[in-house]
């Protein structure tokens, strides 16, 4: 069953039906005003009409961002979320905002809208999350109101909004913001607001973040504190791990600019080779884990992921701890993920797996003696079940930092990025238990709750199971397999554009000039839009390279720590 209403649920293995895409390398989808030339139209498949037209504008264009936005938001939101239920509620936010803000800030107002809508489905929320993401930012502008949201969208919705914009003005209610009131806001926010709304609020906060250059110092700083005290706990609390990382490091970079640039300068010399290595050692793992034949028989699924290191936590080892550089030893880090076949005999087959993946790394690596640690027979007391195995990657002549290795089936990282643990929520602000069990039970049910309303049901003949692209079925209005004249327009007047750029649209999608559009007709489209979106993703990956390789710094400034009487300092030599 999803879990809609956490951070802790991850992505279901299978995918529905989509076009091909390239999700844009920063993590955060992006926002394509599409120029489709004639002759990539024409080239990208035998179904595109042989035609001269120029590429749709206006109306047309509107659709074609329309149509990106939605396959981009319901892949990342996995098939186990993306229910025909849920389409059409994301379909119908899309369509209320695109209008409201296409124009608003120069685009950048929607660029936002859809980043927040990109992290909420990468944290696999539930559509109404998601949607709530996409409104927020036209609430904000005036260009939507609540009444429009609770018409067009939903009661469901409109709350999550409400809540939103009340959990916005909650630091509002401190007078100080020290580490006692910064506890006892979290421990309030956790126990009084709806859980989905404190995401969509953290969600909100990560892109702020994200755009503080645009703001005077002063209020950078003081935005950071707020989301170093307050929001990266609260991020944790909920199980989303990486979401709290991210804020944490850049609350990091605008309170203690000087500091972060060290640890960032110190750690980019590191990952320069570390990067490479990273994959090298993953592909090298990953073939001999799939050639184990006892790893055949009991495993069905095995993932690889390397480990981002956060700027925020190596500050804290190196200053705070006063661990010397090459004492931090996590640098190069992997996390293996398996999946145990399911069947009557199954019921150890998770721990098996893990300890054969171990058996294997050592017969590739050297172990570090004394640095294993197996929470897999011996789990902590809050549940968690992993095993960490330090390798040493160094050679001849040629020193390295240590490598950690984390073995885990599916379920024990499901559990690990805050599933059923309360641990996470002591961190949150809540330090009794029974506190924490209560609150996690809460927001268990409010996931069930979202996933009971937007579940498809078993006889519906428009259910995700018979629908292989979620985009056509949305504009498919009647359910005949083809998109008329009428249901295009219907979309374009949503959509705030006129029937002469339905009727122009169409005459550039309709191969066989029947007066609709096929199944195939529609793909075809959407291949030429995945061409720009993709083209666009490179320029901007190939732009952040040239940006760094043309950028002159010393990649040869190391970091020294040494213990003063005032404190421990950071050098670069």
């Amino acid at each position: 069953m999803a879990t809609a209403a956490t951070a802790a649920a991850v992505p279901a293995g299978g995918r529905p039906y989509r076009c091909r895409r390239t999700r844009s390398r920063c993590g955060t989808l992006r926002l394509h005003r599409l120029r489709l030339p004639a002759a990539a139209a024409a080239s990208s498949s035998p179904l595109a009409p042989s035609t001269s037209a120029p590429p749709p504008e206006g109306g047309g264009r509107l659709v074609a961002e329309l149509v990106g936005a939605f396959n981009e938001l319901t892949e990342r939101m996995g098939e186990e979320m993306a229910t025909s239920s849920s389409s059409s509620l994301l379909f119908r936010a899309l369509k209320l905002a695109l209008p409201a803000l296409r124009d608003a800030d120069g685009g950048r107002a929607l660029a936002r809208a859809l980043a927040v809508a990109a992290s909420l489905a990468d944290l696999q929320m539930d559509a109404e999350v998601i949607s709530a993401g996409i409104l927020r930012e036209a609430l904000d502008a005036g260009a939507v109101s609540m009444r429009d949201v609770k018409a067009q969208i939903g009661i469901s919705t409109a709350h999550l909004l409400h809540e939103s914009l009340r959990l916005k003005r909650a630091p509002s209610k401190l007078d100080v913001l020290d580490d006692e009131s910064a506890s006892a806001l979290r421990k309030f926010c956790l126990t009084y607001y709806d859980i989905r709304a404190v995401i969509l609020e953290l969600a909100l906060k990560l892109d702020m973040m994200r755009q503080l250059d645009d703001l005077p110092k002063y209020l950078q700083r003081i935005k950071s504190l707020e989301v170093m005290k307050i929001y990266a706990p609260l991020a944790h609390a909920v199980g989303a791990g990486n979401l709290s990382l991210e804020l944490e490091d850049l609350s990091f970079r605008y309170l203690f600019p000087h500091s972060y640039d060290h640890v960032d300068q110190w750690l980019r010399s590191q990952e320069s080779e570390c990067k490479a290595l990273i994959n090298l050692y993953k592909e090298q793992l990953l073939q001999a884990l799939k050639a184990d034949d006892e790893l055949k028989r009991i495993v069905q699924d095995i993932s690889i992921q390397g480990r981002y290191k956060s700027r925020f936590s190596t500050m804290k080892k190196l200053v705070k701890d006063g661990r010397k550089p090459e004492d931090v030893k996590d640098i190069l880090a992997l996390r293996v993920i398996l999946e145990p076949r399911c069947d009557g005999t199954s019921s150890d087959w998770g721990p098996r797996a893990c300890h054969r993946t171990h058996e294997i790394i050592q017969a590739l690596w050297k172990e570090v003696p004394g640095r294993t640690k197996d929470y897999i027979s011996r789990p902590k007391e809050n549940g968690y079940q992993s095993l960490h195995v330090a390798i040493d990657v160094s050679e001849p002549g040629k020193m390295r930092p240590l490598m950690e290795i984390q073995i885990r089936t599916k379920e024990m990282h499901r559990f690990a990025v805050g599933g059923d643990a309360s641990h996470s929520l002591y961190k949150g602000g809540l330090t009794d238990p029974g506190e924490a069990k209560r609150l996690k039970a809460i927001m268990l049910a409010a996931a069930e709750l979202a996933a009971l309303r937007l579940r498809d049901m078993p006889d519906s003949d428009r259910g995700v199971g018979n629908c292989k692209n979620p985009a056509f079925c949305q504009l498919d209005k009647n359910g005949d397999g083809r998109i008329s004249i009428e249901e295009l327009t219907e979309v374009m007047e949503d959509l705030g554009a006129g029937g002469e750029d339905a009727t122009e649209l169409m005459h550039l999608l309709d191969a066989n000039s029947d007066g609709s559009l096929s199944s195939d007709e529609f793909e075809s489209f959407q291949r030429q839009i995945e061409l720009m979106r993709s083209l666009e993703d490179e320029d901007d990956h190939y732009r952040k390279i040239l940006k760094e390789k043309l950028h002159t710094v010393d990649s040869a400034g190391l970091i020294h720590v040494y213990r003063k009487e005032l404190g421990d300092k950071l050098l670069v030599s």
